[in-house]
């Protein structure tokens, strides 16, 4: 009795350390993976590249949140890394512009322009980043909204235009993702 007790301790004791391991490993920190589904048939391939760019356009909250799109990609990355995908084997980019390219810039110049309040995408953005997120915005956009290249966040990089970026990045084989 007492050695099958030993024995179920350390069993979740194991269970437990990979639980926490496990989530410890997420590429974006704080964000759920899609949830399990047993049974499910249609699983990512940890054997190809996945390439994928979300097109960022639509204003979104006007809430200190972060941009439903944003979360969206987090949990791609997640789940993928979940399942098992390699971090080599993820390609995933964020095209903002339209009404998503005020997100792009700095936490000074954003409250500049936001009456005082600070940009809630910058965290995230940061995280996506780290986590090898290609983050670009539309270089039309920004001359639109009259944004010095100095105000965009050093983790994205300015492209001549979104259009050109997203034909560029299909012609590569990536799949867009439009909200």
């Amino acid at each position: 009795m007492i050695k099958t007790l030993r024995v179920l301790s350390i069993a979740v004791a194991l269970v437990a350390n990979a639980a926490v391991a496990h989530a410890q490993a997420l590429p974006v920190p704080g964000v759920e993976p899609a949830r399990d589904v047993p049974g499910a048939k249609e699983m990512p391939n940890p054997a190809i590249v996945h390439k994928v760019v979300f097109d960022m356009a639509t204003e979104g909250p006007k809430t200190a949140t972060v941009h439903p799109m944003l979360e969206a990609v987090a949990r791609y990355v997640n789940t993928l890394a979940k399942t098992g995908v390699p971090a080599a084997n993820r390609k995933v980019a964020v095209v903002f512009h339209q009404g998503a390219t005020d997100f792009i810039m700095t936490n000074e110049a954003y409250k500049a322009r936001h009456d005082g309040k600070d940009n809630p995408n910058l965290a995230m953005m940061q995280a996506l980043k780290k986590a090898g997120v290609d983050l670009r915005v539309c270089g039309q956009a920004t001359l639109g909204r009259k944004i010095d290249a100095k105000d965009i966040t050093p983790e994205v990089q300015r492209d001549l235009w979104a259009l050109t970026t997203i034909i560029a990045l299909q012609q590569q084989g990536y799949v867009l993702i439009k909200p």
